[in-house]
């Protein structure tokens, strides 16, 4: 009885997590190859594993043919020598003769093994694969093993996870033998083995941490509708009860700031601000914008546009540090998101109607007199009359029509403003101005929401 053979499958099977019967099935097909390498390709091989003494037993089958008629000794037996093992034997039976695996050779042996290992190893990697391949979107932690070109190969126990650079949180530092979590976003099939990818960075960490640490969100009554990140610095959660009485931000928060203090703290200090979702965007946009208070937002759907107006003091809340706040609620809104304070707004509205009404009493278009460079009535007023005859073609009467327009005109409005509305674009670049403009694509919501909520908060 070959008892090791059979430990060795048992252990094999335990501590690697594979089929037993999948173990036996490539012992078997390792033998008969080994056999078919060691004697001859044209040989009708059976390789069965005996269960019960640990075996293998190996046979050839031959065909028995007429003693003249013997054309391949290795499928071929001529009648007379069949016969000498089995007398009852007729032409064209099929005999089988037992095969000492013993007489294999070592070279047989070493092949027979590699192609176990091989298999072995080949069947470990699809289990793995399987496994991590279902667990996409969830928490993993592991141990930083070493560092790799592109990140830090991080070790999960079963199998090993890259943090790819671009993956990490910004400033943050790791060493061997730290220990990390992240959030598993992709796992690929290479040559050596399945690719476990891994994110702390990604908005989707931040929507596992809450179902982690948040039992309303795990189970439902409390709806992740977006999130928006600067991974490290910011960001922003849009959140919807499904129950009227469970009130969304106190529930993300807990008691004191429990729950959002260990998310915080997960994500070394990440700020993150609570936003309560509503399906009308002037209400969501207000939230959005929180802390910072508006006075109107003007929705252009065509242009997927929003104009927000606040009063003067709150254009640094609302464009927040380097943009980042309406960086970040145009994220999460999916708009482009304009700001203005109430001042500017109002002049340059007042301005347009102006200029509107000079173009009436002149009998020129708008279009002319932007064209030719009049983008103000206190660009008309100081041009001369040469100056506007020639630019925009009209007569001396007509020019003293548009002077009058203006004198009438000048104490509504004395002075334009100069626009200074800058574009927040995808890389999120910024600059100082008084006016702020942010467009990006909409991060995508992890899930989807039939009622509305409103409100605002912010930790």
């Amino acid at each position: 009885m070959n008892l090791e053979l059979k430990k060795a499958i048992d252990q094999i099977s335990k501590d690697k997590g594979l089929d037993r019967d999948m173990l036996i099935d490539t012992l078997e097909d390792a033998v008969r190859t080994s056999v078919l390498r060691r004697f001859s390709e044209d040989m009708d091989v059976e390789v069965t594993y005996n269960d019960d003494t640990g075996d293998i037993e190996v046979y050839q089958f031959k065909i028995v043919v007429e003693d003249d008629d013997v054309a391949n000794e290795d499928t071929q037996i001529a009648l007379a020598e069949a016969r000498e093992h089995d007398s009852s034997v007729q032409l064209d039976d099929e005999m089988g003769f037992r095969v000492k695996v013993e007489d294999l050779g070592r070279i047989a042996a070493q092949s027979a093994k590699q192609v176990i290992i091989q298999r072995m190893r080949d069947a470990e990697q699809e289990i793995i694969y399987e496994e991590y391949r279902d667990r996409v979107g969830e928490i993993v932690s592991g141990i930083i093993q070493r560092r790799d070109k592109g990140g830090w190969v991080v070790n999960l126990g079963r199998t090993e996870a890259i943090l790819a650079r671009e993956e990490q949180i910004p400033r943050e530092h790791y060493k061997r033998g730290d220990r990390v979590q992240a959030l598993i976003i992709e796992v690929r099939k290479e040559g050596r083995g399945p690719q476990v990818v891994i994110s702390r960075a990604h908005r989707d960490y931040m929507a596992a941490l809450f179902r982690r640490e948040v039992p309303e969100v795990d189970d439902g009554v409390v709806q992740i509708m977006g999130v928006a990140r600067d991974p490290g610095s910011r960001a922003k959660v849009a959140v919807l009860s499904r129950e009227r009485d469970v009130d969304p931000v106190g529930a993300c928060v807990g008691v004191r700031g429990s729950r959002i203090q260990n998310i915080v703290q997960e994500l070394r200090g990440e700020r993150i601000d609570i936003v309560v979702w509503s399906p009308e965007i002037a209400t969501y946009a207000r939230n959005a914008l929180a802390p910072a208070l508006v006075s109107r937002i003007v929705v252009d759907e065509e242009e997927n546009l929003l104009e927000v107006i606040v009063p003067d003091d709150q254009l640094t809340n609302a464009i927040g540090r380097k943009g980042q706040n309406v960086k970040l609620a145009a994220r999460l809104l999916g708009w482009k998101v304009d700001i203005f304070t109430e001042t500017r707004y109002n002049e340059a509205n007042a301005i347009g109607h102006g200029l509107e009404q000079v173009a009436s009493v002149a009998e020129v278009s708008i279009e002319a007199l932007l064209g030719a460079g009049y983008s103000s009535l206190d660009a008309l007023r100081e041009a001369s009359d040469e100056e506007l005859a020639d630019k925009l073609t009209i007569s001396a009467s007509r020019i003293s029509d548009l002077r009058s327009a203006i004198n009438f005109l000048a104490p509504v409005v004395e002075s334009a403003p100069e626009s200074s509305a800058v574009e927040l674009n995808r890389a999120g670049d910024t600059s100082e101005a008084s006016e702020m403009q942010a467009g990006t694509e909409p991060e995508a919501a992890p899930a989807a929401a039939e009622n509305a909520g409103s409100g605002d908060a912010e930790k």
